[in-house]
């Protein structure tokens, strides 16, 4: 048995929660989510020492560290990678990082399309069956975005509206199902966030 910080920022919801590994069995203790796009860096620490009191744990407490790597704006998942790698480094703990798309489509069954915010009137999306991606993750205009066999839609309200398919949950990517997404046979790899396109912003040496 063992104890897991799991937190995501690569949405709207800034996610904070604790989950107990037991076997196969994962069990949220406590969990805090915080519905803020332009709070990521603000509300994540307070969301992590909230959840970790109400589970009635403190950081010694932990295992290891899970974070979603995206894919994200850029600004929202450093918040979250930069976190989960200044815990890790400072507890001596492992740290995990996992695509955020499958800690919503790891918890469907059937085929299901996932999508969420890109910005720039795109969305990031991925399609799995039952529970396991079969497709992407890729960044497109939703028009552009091929549903295939997929008979439901995750993800963000907003834009799974957007397709002709019904909706399912879960809207975000929970503790339970960032933890699910780990490889716990595997040791952790270096995080890379999975940011899909490049930034917008473009260093001087590149322009000269």
């Amino acid at each position: 048995m063992s104890l897991v910080l799991a937190i995501d920022t690569a949405t709207p919801a800034v996610t904070a929660g604790v989950v107990r590994l037991d076997g196969a069995r994962r069990v949220c203790l406590a969990e805090r989510v915080t519905i803020d796009a332009r709070a990521h860096a603000e509300r994540l620490t307070p969301n992590v020492l909230a959840a970790l009191g109400d589970a009635g744990l403190t950081l010694t407490d932990l295992d290891a560290v899970v974070v979603g790597c995206g894919p994200g704006p850029f600004t929202g998942l450093r918040a979250g990678m930069a976190t989960a790698a200044a815990y890790g480094h400072a507890l001596g703990l492992p740290v995990h990082g996992v695509c955020s798309l499958d800690a919503i489509g790891g918890q469907t069954s059937g085929e299901t399309l996932v999508v969420t915010d890109a910005r720039r009137r795109e969305v990031y999306w991925a399609r799995y069956r039952d529970g396991i991606r079969i497709h992407g993750p890729a960044v497109n205009a939703p028009v552009d975005v091929e549903p295939a066999t997929a008979r439901a839609v995750a993800g963000s309200p907003d834009h799974a509206a957007l397709f002709d398919l019904p909706r399912c949950e879960p809207v975000y990517p929970s503790p339970v199902g960032l933890a699910d997404a780990v490889n716990w046979a595997q040791d952790p790899v270096p995080l890379v966030a999975l940011y899909l396109r490049r930034p917008d912003a473009t260093p001087l040496a590149a322009r000269a």
